[in-house]
């Protein structure tokens, strides 16, 4: 069973004197069990608008999504998944620590494994010192920190994730990218939408590029990178000891060891130079 399967779905707006607006034209996409999925598009392009159909939350115009082999609008399918928006908000005048609790406490949680799940996903995201404390004070990153603690209390298989990086500093985003891996080493579906390729090119298996509302591509980020390599630098050593690195085109690699090893040298080190995800990004979006 697929965690999510999504078939021709189509989502038009009426805006201003009754234009028509399509922000998600026929999108077609299927992410297993176990797999962490990155949704890369700029700003604008359709991301949101699609969580929020494969959520519930919007009614599509036309097609069809299920989580875990149940359809989308059924409020029960929403039990197997872990949801943060884009922009949380909660009620401020209550703790993280009150927060996570109801939250928990509407996936029926018993009270003694709630207790046990708060405090682990508090401690998680650095926010047990803070856990008393009304939200209304927290900061931007606290919040959205709050957020994925809420998504994570009831230990769901499927993680739908809006942007899960929005607002962070360098060490909170590190942290996400920490428990997204750990997500996936327990056999977690994670799928989260980004603008931010760095995040996508060190946690993701594969990558789904939109905009204006169209499914660009899809493939595996380690091909993208691999498809990306346009040469090597090779640190070589001479006979005479003294090091030498050089820029070696993908093309002539092996022809280079081979007069190396003709010309007494060594090779002490070979890094592949590639494109990466931010170049692969920009060219498929400027195709369009």
């Amino acid at each position: 069973m697929n965690a999510i399967e999504i078939t021709g779905l189509c989502k038009r707006f009426t805006g201003k004197r009754m234009t028509k607006v399509d922000a998600l034209k026929g999108l077609d996409l299927t992410i297993e069990a176990g797999e962490v999925f990155g949704f890369l598009g700029p700003n604008g392009a359709g991301k949101s608008t699609t969580i929020k159909l494969v959520m519930g939350l919007l009614r599509p115009t036309s097609g069809t999504a299920q989580i875990m082999g149940m359809d989308a609008g059924q409020a029960e399918s929403r039990r197997h998944v872990g949801y943060l928006p884009e922009n949380p908000a909660f009620y401020d005048y209550l703790s993280a620590e009150e927060y996570i609790v109801f939250v928990g406490s509407q996936f029926k949680m018993e009270k003694s494994l709630l207790a046990q799940r708060s405090e682990e996903v508090l401690q998680r995201l650095d926010l047990w010192e803070a856990r008393k404390r009304p939200m209304r004070g927290y900061s931007k990153g606290m919040v959205q920190r709050v957020g994925l603690a809420q998504a994570l209390v009831h230990d769901p298989e499927v993680y739908i994730l809006d942007e899960p990086m929005s607002g962070l500093d360098p060490i909170g985003r590190a942290l996400v990218k920490d428990i997204i891996l750990d997500l996936k080493k327990r056999g977690k579906c994670v799928f989260f939408s980004t603008h931010i390729t760095d995040d996508v090119e060190k946690v993701c298996d594969r990558v789904g590029v939109i905009n204006k509302g169209e499914l660009l591509v899809v493939d595996r980020v380690e091909n993208i990178l691999q498809r990306g390599v346009e040469g090597y630098t090779v640190l070589v050593i001479n006979p005479d000891k003294t090091k030498e690195e050089q820029f070696v085109k993908k093309t002539d690699l092996q022809e280079f060891i081979q007069q190396s090893v003709m010309n007494q040298q060594s090779i002490e080190k070979i890094e592949p130079r590639r494109k990466d995800m931010e170049a692969f990004f920009l060219e498929i979006v400027a195709q369009q």
